[in-house]
C-alpha cells in the first residue's frame, strides 16, 4: 500500500477549502483517508492560509508517505524542510 499526503477538496462550488490528508494512493480524492493532518484555504483575504500538524506530518514521512507536489510546496513555505 503506497501512502500519500495530499489534498482533499471540500467547501462549496467556486469556494474551495482543502484538508491535508494521509491516504492510500489508490483511494479517491475525497474518499477514505487514514488521518487528517491539516487544512488549506486558498481564498483568504491576503495570503492563502495553511495549517498543519508538523509532528504528524514528520511521523508519516518517516513511515514512508510521499507528499504530492502541491502539498510539498505548501509545507515548504512554512519552513518544514529546512535543516536545523
Amino acid at each position: 500500500m503506497a501512502v500519500k499526503i495530499r489534498l482533499a477538496r471540500h467547501g462549496a462550488k467556486k469556494r474551495p477549502y482543502y484538508r491535508i490528508v494521509v491516504a492510500d494512493s489508490e483511494s479517491p480524492r475525497n474518499g477514505r483517508f487514514l488521518e487528517s493532518v491539516g487544512t488549506y484555504n486558498p481564498l483568504t483575504a491576503e495570503k492563502a492560509e495553511v495549517t498543519f500538524n508538523k509532528e504528524r506530518v514528520k511521523y508519516w514521512i518517516g513511515q514512508g508517505a510521499k507528499p504530492t507536489v502541491t502539498v510539498k510546496n505548501l509545507i515548504k513555505q512554512d519552513g518544514f524542510f529546512t535543516k536545523a
